[in-house]
């Protein structure tokens, strides 16, 4: 015979479950910024699939995953090379991130970065440089000042500089 508690053969009710008091939802940690996102939040990406041909000139920052033949110019913006990214090509910008592998110039009016796992074949010149440990880098450094114009007075200060070693004290 079917019994429907222990206790006896009328059924307990149950009281209804109280409700969990509402605990506060602990905030959402920012998300990070990626390392290679521009700071002004515009960028143009070129994906894994695509290859352009060419000269890119525009006025926004541009992140590289495919390939890219020719010559970028983005003054006063940003240029990442993706680790996906080939770029054959010159490149000129206020920032340069490598991350893939670039065959070409590069001038930055203001920093050249070549991460770990970037490679880099030519000549750089900007204002400061960072090679991580691990990457590739084949060429030439020139170390520009900020806003620097290129001018015969540090030729004139070495000479200075020369004859006041050639004077005795």
């Amino acid at each position: 015979m079917w019994k429907p508690n222990q206790t006896g053969n009328q059924p307990t009710m149950t009281p209804p479950p109280t409700p969990e008091p509402a605990r506060p939802m602990p905030p959402a940690p920012a998300p990070e910024p990626a390392r290679s996102a521009p700071p002004t939040g515009e960028q143009a990406t070129i994906g894994k699939g695509l290859v352009i041909k060419g000269e890119i000139t525009g006025s926004e920052s541009l992140y590289i995953d495919g390939k890219v033949d020719g010559s970028i110019n983005l003054p006063g913006n940003r240029v990442t090379v993706g680790r996906n990214g080939q770029v054959a090509a010159s490149i000129n910008a206020r920032e340069i991130v490598v991350l893939g592998k670039v065959r070409g110039n590069i001038t930055a009016t203001d920093r050249v970065d070549i991460r770990a796992e970037g490679a880099l074949t030519g000549d750089v010149a900007a204002a400061r440089i960072s090679i991580e440990d691990g990457a590739f880098f084949k060429g030439g450094i020139d170390i520009r000042k900020p806003d620097a114009k290129p001018s015969a007075a540090p030729a004139k200060e070495a000479a200075a500089e020369t004859n006041k070693a050639a004077v005795p004290a």
